[in-house]
């Protein structure tokens, strides 16, 4: 009889695969987020009933016009940001479907708008470039661009594009000034001819040029660049962990990630440069770029800056039978202790007994952490910060910035932390897997950091370049004497 039920579960199950709609997607994301996101209440008091009601009517009527599943999963994640702006998710899962969601085009190609330069002129053109401009030859992956002047912006055009669709000569970048006259702004082309706006674009000392998220180098004219761009160049290129001895008096220890596999290479690099950092006056942390991971990455970190006992606020789960089921996968780890998986148990019985309520696992709301030895050096700390930095980098910022030693430079943080421990789940459908929130901090709402973000006690206006700031820091320091 229970093989029979299961049969006919998988038939209806996959019947309704086939035939799900984005309306329906939408309602079972919608029903899922409000019983489930540990977020969902704190949005909802933030922002009203009235403003939310009026804001799935408005998605209700778009999701019942889509039919395509990439649109479908950019408008669910659309309905998402009425929440938050981090630890929400949208991801298609579908059979040779595009999960980047970049749009395919139906643009005339053939016609596509072309720059007539010869080889030849190309070459004379690029040997009468000056310094500080973003005409040039530039290359990136199969492409490469040339740049030139043209009434008041630039526009770049192919040189060579193997294994792409480009043809040369067609127009792939327009830039022009922006709106306030302080830098350029513009478009690039992606692979498939559609259109990526560029709200800023920097160039890199004199040989890269940052358009949005995407890098290009100079390879006609090579103009040499300073030790400080060279070092800034290395920081931002390296996936691992690296340690820069930048001058007598100041290492640079740049972590792009805290990712939980992260955690080795963090920790053997601070074995490695121990005695270095002990011993030098100033050490700076760049962590720019830095999305999060988890704590544990960044545990070894904390004692070079330490100087009194650092409080941390702790946090509640969302208990509900959904939710649970992620503390039930984790006792299916094979590299799960038996120690650890008894308080797994111990845990989810907790969870369990109290379904639709918010749980505090550990017993507590604030937790002291102190270290035995307070290190004479470094005497500066200087931690390296931007927009860009969320989740588990903001909860090293909060530990860290406790110190008496450590100084934050930099921009104001993403601010996504308050709502955290992110949980993935698919539809009915089996094509869309929603990201949502089990746990919410006790600092909301006096210490709110989500939709705030962490502020920098230096603040590096554009005034200053990517390239300077850590010399800004150190000359800050340098200063304090």
């Amino acid at each position: 009889m229970k093989k029979f039920v299961l049969i006919a579960f998988f038939l209806t199950f996959n019947a309704f695969a086939q035939d799900c709609s984005c309306e329906e997607n939408f309602l079972w994301v919608k029903k899922t987020f409000e019983e489930n996101d540990a977020g969902f209440q704190v949005a909802l008091d933030r922002k009203g009933k009235a403003e939310y009601e009026k804001h799935n009517q408005i998605y209700l009527e778009k999701v019942r016009k889509i039919e395509d599943i990439n649109e479908c999963g950019r408008t669910l994640y659309d309905w998402l940001t009425f929440f938050r702006n981090g630890h929400i998710s949208i991801d298609i899962h579908q059979e040779n479907a595009n999960n980047t969601l970049i749009a395919t085009t139906n643009t005339d190609t053939k016609n596509w708008e072309t720059v007539s330069m010869t080889e030849k002129q190309i070459q004379k053109y690029m040997s009468g470039i000056k310094q500080n401009s973003f005409e040039g030859i530039w290359k990136m992956d199969s492409y490469t661009i040339g740049v030139i002047k043209k009434e008041d912006g630039y526009v770049g055009f192919i040189i060579d594009a193997p294994g792409t669709g480009w043809q040369k000569n067609q127009v792939k970048i327009r830039l022009h000034p922006n709106e306030n006259k302080t830098g350029y702004a513009g478009k690039l082309y992606l692979r498939n001819y559609s259109e990526y706006p560029l709200d800023k674009v920097s160039l890199i000392g004199n040989n890269y040029i940052k358009l949005g998220q995407f890098a290009f180098h100079r390879v006609n004219p090579v103009i040499a660049d300073s030790d400080a761009v060279k070092s800034y160049l290395e920081l931002m290129k390296t996936r691992e962990p690296i340690m820069q001895e930048y001058s007598k008096n100041t290492l640079v220890l740049r972590i792009p990630s805290f990712a939980w596999e992260e955690k080795g290479a963090i920790d053997s690099l601070l074995t490695v440069y121990h005695e270095k950092i002990i011993s030098t006056p100033n050490l700076v942390i760049d962590i720019r770029g830095n999305g999060g991971g988890a704590d544990r990455s960044y545990n070894k970190i904390i004692p070079y800056l330490y100087t009194n006992p650092i409080r941390t606020v702790g946090l509640e789960m969302l208990s509900t039978p959904l939710n649970n089921q992620r503390m039930e996968g984790f006792l299916k780890m094979s590299d799960v202790s038996d120690e650890e998986k008894k308080e797994i148990r111990e845990d989810l019985k907790k969870m369990n007994n109290n379904l639709g309520k918010f749980v505090n696992l550990l017993g507590q709301k604030v937790f002291i952490q102190t270290e035995d030895t307070i290190h004479n050096y470094p005497e500066n700390v200087a931690i390296l910060i931007n927009g860009n930095n969320g989740s588990t980098a903001e909860q090293f910022l909060l530990a860290a910035k406790q110190s008496s030693k450590t100084k934050l430079f930099g921009t104001t943080t993403m601010g996504v932390l308050d709502i955290s421990n992110m949980h993935f789940v698919k539809s009915p459908c089996g094509k869309i897997e929603l990201g949502y929130c089990l746990s919410k901090s006790y600092r909301i709402p006096e210490m709110a950091i989500d939709g705030k973000g962490i502020q920098p006690d230096y603040y590096m206006d554009d005034t200053i370049s990517d390239y300077e700031w850590v010399e800004f820091a150190e000359e800050t320091f340098q200063k304090k004497k």
